[in-house]
């Protein structure tokens, strides 16, 4: 594959809409399409303590995915313990959530690797630091983002409002990804997809489909399958600059 640019961030409309399993999908793909990918979520909040350190579970999930160094402390930064807003976990865990550390953590991961997909947390609006928000730190890595949006009533204000923020905040959004679609949509469901590729601005990258099962590992190797055997999938690869 022909490397054009070197990484994407991936947000949300909202949280709770699969970021984690999309970008681990992405990651797989470029894993197996002989990419060197590195993977990295800055900020984690909610962490679980294993053996006396914190865990990010959505971090082991990407690590997995994109076959990275597990030991690699530049793919979380910033560990939190309180399933709160990033800025108020930090400040209970007494820690300065610190931009120019993230920007030479990645770096550092750009260095060793052809391309890097960053996880954020939540949505643009989220609170890093201070008066600083997930879209300001998107502006500090320089990267275009992918909005991973839910199919079902609703997605589409959710998601003309998050790329237009992104716009207005002078994000370059690459494109949409609709995550668990179901197998037998509803009317609202049915629609979500054609309408958000015509109205939101940005090309509509993939449909993932909903898989039922509980494993995050099977979750992604299942749609990691499905999109390898669509010709469409070539689009993503290409928009995110893989071709």
């Amino acid at each position: 594959m022909e490397m054009h640019k070197k990484g994407i961030f991936v947000t949300g409309t909202d949280t709770g809409v699969g970021k984690t399993i999309v970008s681990a999908v992405i990651a797989r793909l470029l894993k197996n399409g002989g990419v060197s990918v590195g993977v990295m979520k800055p900020v984690t909040s909610g962490c679980c303590e294993v053996a006396g350190t914190l865990v990010s579970e959505d971090a082991e999930l990407l690590k997995w995915a994109s076959g990275a160094d597990k030991g690699d402390p530049d793919i979380t930064p910033y560990l939190l313990r309180e399933p709160l807003a990033p800025s108020v976990a930090a400040s209970l865990d007494k820690v300065s959530i610190e931009f120019p550390a993230i920007k030479a953590a990645f770096d550092r991961l750009a260095a060793k690797h052809d391309f890097i997909i960053v996880e954020g947390a939540g949505g643009l609006m989220v609170p890093l630091a201070g008066g600083l928000l997930t879209a300001d730190l998107i502006n500090h890595l320089g990267l275009p983002v992918i909005v991973v949006a839910r199919p079902n009533l609703g997605t589409i204000n959710h998601t003309l409002l998050t790329t237009f923020s992104a716009r207005q905040m002078g994000i370059d959004v690459t494109g949409v990804i609709v995550n668990n679609y179901p197998a037998a949509p509803d009317r609202a469901e049915e629609y979500a997809p054609h309408m958000l590729g015509s109205l939101s601005g940005a090309p509509l990258l993939g449909v993932f489909p909903h898989v039922g099962v509980d494993d995050p590992h099977v979750m992604v190797e299942t749609i990691v399958a499905s999109l390898e055997a669509d010709p469409a999938t070539g689009i993503l690869l290409r928009e995110i600059g893989i071709g």
